[in-house]
């Protein structure tokens, strides 16, 4: 090993914050701890979505006596009812449905015709979403935790006031109540959402038919993955955009070859567009729109126009006000470091708080926050949360971008691997895309991880495992990867890191 080489590593293991074991107290917990009555809880959660029935699940294994209320009716939240779930099983089906149609053939099955059966498809979404809330409530009994459908409103910090979906009313006392009631979809002035023609992330999980033109208002992360879904069935997609580039907060390098990636799949983008009126009195969708600086207007139609700008922190009817919790100026409930609020007893998590409005990240809130009410340590570091774009071909990362390390001054290297050269991606005819690493200058401690492939999001953790324990990029680079697979190209991008890759 050449000595520049050794003085990166002892420099990149100098720098490693090894996570060390959680801090243990001396008690012990039991389904009695501090109760002083049979109908009071050790923990109340209001929401039942990633954040929040995980966090009930764990305060339950933690010996806590745990009520979870949820107005859906279905445990599961957005994601799993009207979102990550039901928006991956339709991307799944319509991915199954173009390979059939355009790809199929090069590999040697000929299939004399394919037709869209959209009840069958979605009908196939709706299974996969019912067995999986199912599933929560099985866990739910499993581990006893008390399930209470219904809206519920604070009374005072330590009690909930709760309009089960019966009809009746009912409060639920806690000596802790966690708010994990996720967020909503953001809605834009002088647009008004009918999940008919004009439609949220929601509506567009279940359209009757396939629309000949689609237009997607936001070129963010949803988006782009429900224009997927309605562009692989045949609609003519269209995506406006006010910022000038998708997914801003993507790296810059793997944004742009990402966009020509969705351009080849007939995918069109409008970026630097205002939208400024709609009109859907008649037939389809007009939409008016001009330049975001300024200029003439013009008009696009459409059969359905999508909205997808985004998502609010859902807290309104809670009567937070009412026991002086504070939010800031857009509603995120505001927390320190242990979760709590400003008011004794009362924490949030998920979506509602600051930090990426990602399920994973609320379930890691969840499980975190209960551990410090039972005197455990929890930990959560926003800086570490991968984030993957479920579309043909994923994109995955986890860390710094390019942009972030030049903005805060940082010295890098950068190491790049295409997947043209990786042996697995060639052979099953999917190379489009590539790795890249980003790793500091002096200790070789990596930075950021981005890739580009199908399947990305399963490929980014080993990504996110190194990231966490401050490994470098020459840790990866010496691991013994299988061949042929695509996370060799991890290897060969960490090779390129901090010297040279072989197969390339």
């Amino acid at each position: 090993m050449a000595m520049a080489s050794l003085a990166r590593r002892k420099a990149c293991l100098l720098t490693r914050n090894i996570p060390t074991a959680p801090l243990r107290f001396s008690f012990s917990l039991s389904r009695g701890f501090a109760s002083s009555g049979s109908d009071e809880n050790d923990v109340v959660i209001i929401g039942g979505g990633p954040g929040g029935y995980v966090a009930a699940i764990k305060a339950a294994q933690l010996g806590l006596k745990t009520t979870c209320i949820e107005k859906r009716g279905a445990l599961g939240g957005t994601c799993l009812n009207v979102g990550c779930i039901p928006s991956k099983a339709l991307l799944h089906s319509s991915h199954m449905y173009h390979e059939a149609k355009h790809v199929f053939a090069n590999h040697g099955v000929k299939v004399s015709s394919v037709e869209v059966d959209l009840p069958a498809m979605l009908a196939q979404k709706d299974t996969a979403v019912k067995n999986l809330t199912r599933g929560i409530e099985g866990l739910f009994k499993k581990n006893k935790v008390n399930y209470v459908k219904g809206y519920g409103k604070f009374l005072s910090p330590s009690e909930v006031s709760v309009e089960t979906s019966d009809g009746e009313n009912t409060v639920v006392k806690g000596k802790h109540i966690i708010v994990a009631t996720g967020s909503d979809v953001k809605s834009l002035p002088g647009i008004t959402i009918d999940e008919k023609k004009i439609v949220s992330s929601t509506g567009a999980l279940s359209l009757s038919e396939i629309p000949k033109k689609l237009i997607v208002i936001g070129a963010g992360y949803i988006g782009l993955e429900m224009g997927s879904v309605w562009g692989r069935l045949g609609s003519e997609v269209t995506v406006v955009e006010f910022a000038s580039d998708i997914v801003p907060s993507m790296d810059g390098e793997i944004r742009k070859q990402f966009q020509r990636t969705l351009e080849k799949q007939k995918m069109k983008f409008m970026l630097k567009t205002k939208v400024v009126g709609v009109d859907s009195s008649g037939d389809g969708v007009k939409l008016i729109v001009e330049p975001a600086e300024g200029g003439d207007q013009s008009t696009l139609e459409a059969d359905v126009v999508l909205v997808s700008a985004g998502r609010s922190p859902f807290t309104s009817g809670l009567d937070l006000e009412k026991i002086g919790v504070e939010t800031d100026k857009v509603g995120r409930i505001l927390v320190n470091e242990r979760f709590s609020t400003n008011v004794s007893g009362v924490y949030a998590i998920g979506d509602v708080i600051p930090g990426p409005m990602l399920a994973h990240k609320a379930e890691e809130d969840g499980v975190a926050c209960v551990e410090f009410i039972a005197g455990k340590h929890g930990h959560v570091d926003y800086d570490k949360v991968p984030g993957v774009v479920y579309t043909y071909p994923e994109v995955a990362s986890v860390g710094k971008t390019e942009e972030q390390l030049k903005k805060d001054g940082v010295s890098y290297r950068v190491g790049k691997f295409p997947f043209m050269a990786n042996s697995r991606a060639k052979a099953i005819d999917t190379a489009e895309g590539l790795v890249k690493i980003l790793a500091d200058k002096e200790t070789d401690k990596i930075l950021g991880v981005h890739i580009m492939s199908p399947n990305a999001g399963e490929l980014i953790h080993e990504a996110v495992l190194a990231i966490n324990y401050d490994a470098c990029s020459e840790d990866i680079a010496r691991v013994c990867h299988a061949h042929p697979t695509m996370s060799e190209a991890i290897k060969e991008a960490a090779m390129a890191t901090y010297d040279k890759p072989i197969h390339m």
